[in-house]
């Protein structure tokens, strides 16, 4: 029990954590505006380009009332704030993309051997003799 409350500590003293919180009341905040924008203002259009109110759909099955106009707007509500998140979401990863730094590729690295003309051996490129063979080696 010990061990779970130490990772449990760990992990709520991580920035993430942080991070998480923060999107988590900036979320229900943007969610609040959304929902405001559904019901104050996509509702009554398109209520008057149908001639009807969503909110004031409702059926009635054996004495329950149940409110499917607000469902539906609901659902407009989810695909709004989809659609938001989706296109924040993508433009950062563009952005990430086009301030990403290119990878550099190593730079060839000059030789450190050679092979000695007589015996084949590889040697180290200073060698002036041969330490297999004992040629004198030609600069």
């Amino acid at each position: 029990m010990k061990k779970f409350f130490e990772e449990f500590k760990e992990f709520a003293v991580k920035g993430n954590v942080m991070d998480m919180a923060v999107g988590i009341i900036i979320g229900g905040a943007f969610t609040a505006i959304v929902t405001s924008l559904v019901n104050d203002i996509i509702n009554p259009l398109i209520g008057t380009l149908i001639g009807m109110n969503f909110s004031k759909l409702v059926a009635t099955v054996n004495g329950a009332e149940i409110a499917y106009g607000n469902f539906i707007m609901a659902i407009v509500n989810f695909i709004i704030v989809a659609l938001v998140i989706f296109t924040i979401i993508k433009n950062m990863n563009k952005l990430r993309e086009a301030t990403k730094q290119p990878e550099e590729e190593p730079a060839e690295e000059e030789p450190t051997t050679k092979v000695c003309p007589f015996c084949k051996s590889e040697i180290p490129i200073e060698a002036t003799r041969c330490p297999h063979c004992t040629s004198q080696l030609e600069e």
